[in-house]
């Protein structure tokens, strides 16, 4: 399949740029690791105000949720 709007040797190559810049600090992945992270300590904080637990109430959760 191929086209103006669809290349799949285009595609390829957009792939490969995007995974060279990656792992480059000033390239968009550090960026993206950078989100990846605040996300994963918001929710670790999370976990430790409901109790560290791995079953919680399904209310208590809805009631978390709400503040975010």
């Amino acid at each position: 399949m191929c086209g103006p709007k669809f290349c799949s040797m285009k595609i390829t190559q957009d792939v490969g740029d995007h995974a060279a810049t990656l792992n480059d600090p000033t390239g968009g992945g550090a960026s993206i690791s950078g989100t990846i992270e605040d996300g994963m300590a918001t929710m670790s904080a999370k976990f430790r105000e409901m109790g560290e637990n791995l079953y919680l109430d399904a209310d208590k959760v809805k009631e978390s949720n709400r503040v975010l």
